[in-house]
């Protein structure tokens, strides 16, 4: 017989904390006799020591499935809390390593900075203050509109100023701020450091415990995500598509979010139309009376969903976010600006203007500084000021005008409180007047979003971005539909934990309860570009639409060797051991496959194809560098970015440098197959890879490509040494 344990018992989480210790205390129960708590599902959890028993009313004592679900729900929220946090400190810490350790020429080397800048007044948008920060030579950086920077005059540590980028040019570099800015900034010599704050985390980590006590719909979808409950398979559904081009493999997903009754998946492996399905689904919800909330982790994806939404009629949208994040074309849309126009807000204005006279008024009095109050409370200085005294060597003047000081700084207080609440209402209005609202992820979290509901939560790049991110926009909600690719690149996480990396989309895919709909249809490259990427992620179940199956550049007979070859995609094998580190960092360059791909570029433009149809890719970021500067010296403006940077995008011609090259066979974080599919499914009609193909097929899966490269005929070996001066 097994031995008998002493039982868990509960109380009310809406039990005042004095009350849970007397009923304690009633009971004999002392803090020794607590081995753990939990707390969930609107119940405090109490697990005795093992050898605490008591003798306990039955209302206290939880059934094994009530105990079973605060410790999974309690465990669940402080996991993924922990996640955040560790993630949270390390994007910090990263951010301020980085400035710290490296000098000012260095960070601006890797685009992360820019130095040397005077600022002018561009004037106010969107009730923000906009600086243009300008010098003679030309900017090149990885920031971009945005961006989070620290501005500081070349000491970025010892700074708090902060703007986000509106947009960057060749010669300046565009700021909004929210407060008026400081007038130094037009002194010269200023520096805008790439930044980063932790808002959104600390939004993720709130949304969190909000759901450690949610009950009804928001309980349900917490259950569902949390394990706790499986998901319900879609009903049955019809529908007439607006989108009359919806190929069946769309529609069937569609039909599968619409008779969605928790939560579904639409998986798009590249250029299936994953967003298109998503939009459709929108409308359809829409149509059939939802209130739909849109986001996705990045303003992009954001603003590519608004974009497709402002052109269906009848549908009322609204853009939730920072106006220098938003799309300037799309400014129109934005909650701010909706706002500005309502008739209410010129009396927002009018009373902003009697506020400002109040604080120059309150002013006009001496600030209870703590060196001016030493020690004495607010209370004190009144009653001091109504008796005429002074204390503690404070004169009684100072005391009463202290006094004047407070009781305007109150009626300051009050006058601000009413502003916010009629800006609240109007935005609220606006809001839920809405049939759509889009937002990111992390601005589901603001102040605009709170306590907002939704039929229908529709979460785009649900693949790439990480699980407490995601529940931002399904705790809002009690359907959700999930559009992603888990076979493309996870998550971006800098604190290196593998659970961050697995994203909810790819968690709920595994699951057999949670239903999920195939695009098998790709309307972007070539068949040929198509296969490789097909066979190694999606087990040869993607088909090249026939408007794209036999895509070819125009201008393919005029190219030379191995450009020109009858080929859609090539791997040129440079058999050379020329990987080196770039300078003054840990990343890797290849100087010949940069020199191979700058000379292919010159012939590829000089054959017609025009600068913007070409891109140019590399897993590394020294020899984005390297080739952003080969180019730039051949005064040819191609794009050139890592595998990350052109993950959602496409190109007519895509060239690859791999840059590896070594005889250990060492191939980094290359080994990474998703990155692989990312980077040969940019191209629509011409797939050019250069590599050391001897290093690299000593690991998966480039050990496959190389197989596939010799069947497809794909392959250019080194003795074919013409080929590299790109000449027949």
């Amino acid at each position: 017989m097994a031995p008998k344990r002493p039982l868990p018992f509960i109380l009310p989480a809406s039990m005042h904390e004095g009350a849970r210790n007397r009923v304690l205390k009633r009971h004999k129960i002392k803090p020794s006799n607590i081995a753990r708590r939990y707390e969930a599902d609107g119940s405090i959890l109490y697990i005795p020591t093992k050898k605490s028993f008591f003798n306990l009313p039955k209302e206290m004592i939880p059934s094994r499935e009530k105990e079973r679900r605060i410790r999974v729900i309690d465990e669940t929220i402080a996991e993924y809390k922990a996640m955040v946090e560790t993630e949270r400190r390390a994007e910090m810490a990263a951010q301020r390593a980085e400035i710290a350790s490296m000098s000012g020429p260095e960070r601006e080397f890797f685009g992360r900075a820019v130095l040397g800048l005077k600022g002018r007044s561009a004037g106010r948008r969107f009730e923000l203050w906009v600086v243009r920060f300008g010098r003679d030579r030309a900017i090149e950086t990885e920031i971009s509109g945005g961006d989070l920077v620290l501005i500081s005059r070349g000491e970025p540590l010892k700074s708090d100023l902060t703007g986000t980028v509106m947009g960057v040019a060749k010669q300046y570099i565009e700021v909004a701020f929210e407060q008026r800015p400081p007038r130094w900034i037009k002194e010269g010599g200023v520096r805008l450091d790439l930044y980063v704050n932790d808002v959104t985390f600390k939004r993720m980590e709130a949304n969190l415990e909000a759901l450690r006590h949610a009950g009804g719909e928001t309980g349900r979808m917490r259950d569902i995500l949390f394990g706790l409950q499986s998901a319900c398979a879609p009903a049955a559904v019809t529908f007439t598509p607006e989108n009359g081009s919806l190929n069946a493999a769309q529609k069937r997903a569609v039909a599968g979010a619409l008779g969605c009754r928790d939560v579904v998946l639409i998986h798009g492996p590249p250029g299936t139309g994953k967003t298109t399905t998503l939009i459709e689904a929108i409308v359809q919800f829409v149509k059939g009376g939802k209130r739909v909330l849109a986001s996705a982790d990045s303003n992009v994806a954001v603003d590519n969903m608004l974009r497709a939404l402002i052109e269906k009629e009848g549908i009322k949208v609204v853009r939730v976010g920072h106006p220098a994040r938003i799309d300037e074309k799309l400014g129109a849309y934005s909650l701010l600006h909706l706002a500005s126009q309502d008739p209410r807000a010129k009396q927002v204005r009018t009373m902003l203007e009697e506020a400002n006279a109040l604080v120059e008024a309150r002013n006009a009095h001496s600030k209870p500084t703590p060196a001016r109050l030493r020690g004495m409370s607010r209370e004190q200085v009144r009653r001091l000021a109504k008796e005429g005294r002074s204390m503690r060597g404070v004169d009684a003047k100072t005391i009463a005008s202290m006094a004047r000081w407070i009781e305007e700084d109150e009626k300051v207080s009050r006058f601000f409180e009413a502003i916010r609440e009629l800006e609240r209402s109007i935005e609220l209005e606006i809001l839920e007047g809405a049939d759509v609202v889009l937002a990111t992820n992390g601005m589901i979290g603001s102040e605009s979003m709170e306590g907002l509901r939704f039929d229908v939560a529709a979460v785009d790049e649900a693949g790439q971005q990480i699980l407490p991110s995601t529940l931002m926009a399904l705790a809002r909600a009690p359907m959700g539909v999930l559009a992603g690719d888990h076979k493309q690149l996870p998550p971006t996480v800098l604190s290196n934990l593998p659970e961050l990396e697995v994203s909810l989309f790819e968690r709920l895919k595994a699951r057999r309860d949670v239903t999920s709909f195939l695009l098998d249809i790709q309307y972007r490259m070539h068949e040929t570009i198509m296969d490789f990427p097909n066979r190694l992620m999606y087990g040869g179940a993607l088909k090249a639409h026939e408007s794209v199956a036999k895509r070819t550049l125009k201008t393919l007979a005029k190219l030379p060797a191995p450009l020109c070859a009858d080929r859609p995609v090539v791997f040129v094998d440079t058999g050379r051991g020329e990987e080196r580190k770039g300078d003054r960092t840990t990343s890797y360059e290849n100087v010949t496959e940069a020199e191979l791909i700058t000379e292919w570029v010159v012939s590829l433009t000089a054959a017609g194809v025009a600068p913007d149809a070409i891109g140019v890719i590399t897993p590394y970021r020294a020899q984005v560098k390297r080739m952003k500067r080969l180019l730039e010296e051949k005064d040819l403006s191609v794009e050139v970015k890592s595998v990350d940077g052109f993950q959602g995008r496409e190109k007519e011609v895509i060239l690859i440098s791999l840059v590896r090259s070594n005889e250990e066979g060492n191939v980094g974080f290359l080994k990474d197959a998703r990155r692989l599919n990312v980077a040969m499914t940019r191209a629509r009609a011409k797939l050019v890879m250069v590599g050391d193909l001897t290093t690299l097929k000593q690991r998966y899966p480039f050990d496959r490509l190389a197989l596939w490269l010799k069947e497809k005929g794909a392959l250019y070996e080194p003795e074919a040494a013409h080929v590299y001066a790109g000449t027949e």
